[in-house]
């Protein structure tokens, strides 16, 4: 909170679990930082699942109805109001209200969370907050003075840059050496294995370390995620598991999360997984980052994703399958040891 105060710029790496994207506009709210008049905080997320899960979580750790003093912002959905100080949303949200009201002084705090990710909309929206910070911190330091600027007055904005993974130099660097916070998570040690040969056969892989994950844990509980490309290979798998459990009376429960799914079935990863049944989360790069499944003990990374490719010879956008990169693996295996 210190660093918040005496600093424009604060870049937070943070463990994957310490509870960076929940806990710290918590922290802003109690500190008196935030209120109605112009002093709000809003804090961008790169998908609109982890917006609006994100918002439940602290509105419910808050003990307010969502929509009132903590809400979200997404695509075609909306829980907010002019009391809200604490606004989630997905970061091309926030570029579309930098088009309406460019200085933002709705705001006082603006929080980038996963920056790590590097979205077209979160590399716009860090060139524009660096200029934004250069226009709004000199108009306080001439209109206010500095005790004044370090209570949060309306008219300095301040930027907290997030992620559990990435390369937080450059970030700091960027923003004229802000300073950079490292905070310890409470990740638990993850054990690691690889395939010896590429898999030719990725999907066929998958399944059969999904059985065998199940059939070595025996009686053990923990749930098991796994990492598809897409919606496809994700409904496919589903399928292929139900099947093999039901002709081998495995209490397997194949659950999918991806973007497309409406929220009530996305809803159903969240619940708690009934006796004697092991739940199979089936997510796309969704579940990467913010949301946080109780139960999760064993992650099947396929190492791949789907990423939006631009060809110039047909002018075209096109989803295609790449390997992620070496920081989502390195969150996605962190999703292993959040809860044990």
């Amino acid at each position: 909170m210190a660093a918040v105060r005496d600093n424009q710029v604060v870049v937070v790496v943070a463990e994957t679990g310490s509870g960076k994207t929940t806990q710290l506009p918590q922290m802003l709210l109690r500190a008196g930082m935030l209120s109605t008049a112009g002093r709000r905080l809003v804090v961008t997320q790169p998908r609109r699942v982890a917006a609006v899960s994100v918002a439940a979580r602290v509105a419910s750790e808050q003990g307010v109805a969502l929509g009132t003093r903590i809400g979200y912002s997404v695509r075609f959905d909306e829980r907010a109001s002019p009391e809200t100080l604490v606004k989630f949303v997905t970061d091309g949200m926030l570029l579309r209200e930098m088009v309406r009201q460019p200085d933002l002084a709705d705001y006082a705090v603006v929080m980038v969370d996963e920056a790590h990710e590097r979205t077209v909309s979160t590399d716009i929206l860090l060139g524009l907050l660096k200029d934004l910070c250069r226009f709004r911190g000199l108009n306080s330091e001439s209109s206010d003075n500095a005790g004044d600027a370090g209570n949060g007055n309306s008219s300095m904005i301040r930027v907290i840059i997030s992620s559990a993974t990435m390369n937080a130099a450059k970030f700091s660097q960027f923003f004229n050496d802000a300073p950079v916070i490292s905070v310890p998570g409470r990740l638990h040690p993850v054990e690691r294995l690889y395939l010896r040969q590429p898999a030719h056969d990725m999907l066929g892989a998958v399944v059969q370390a999904v059985v065998d994950v199940h059939l070595e844990a025996g009686d053990d509980p923990g749930d098991i995620l796994v990492f598809l490309t897409g919606q496809e290979d994700i409904e496919l798998v589903a399928r292929v598991l139900t099947e093999r459990a039901r002709s081998a009376g495995w209490q397997l429960l194949p659950a999918p999360i991806y973007a497309a799914l409406p929220g009530a079935d996305q809803a159903l990863i969240f619940r708690p997984t009934p006796l004697g049944c092991r739940k199979v989360v089936l997510a796309t790069n969704i579940a990467e980052t913010s949301i946080t499944v109780d139960g999760i003990r064993v992650v099947i990374d396929s190492g791949l994703v789907k990423q939006r490719a631009f060809d110039p010879r047909t002018g075209i956008d096109s989803l295609v399958v790449t390997a992620c990169s070496r920081a989502s693996g390195e969150q996605r295996a962190g999703r292993a040891g959040r809860t044990g």
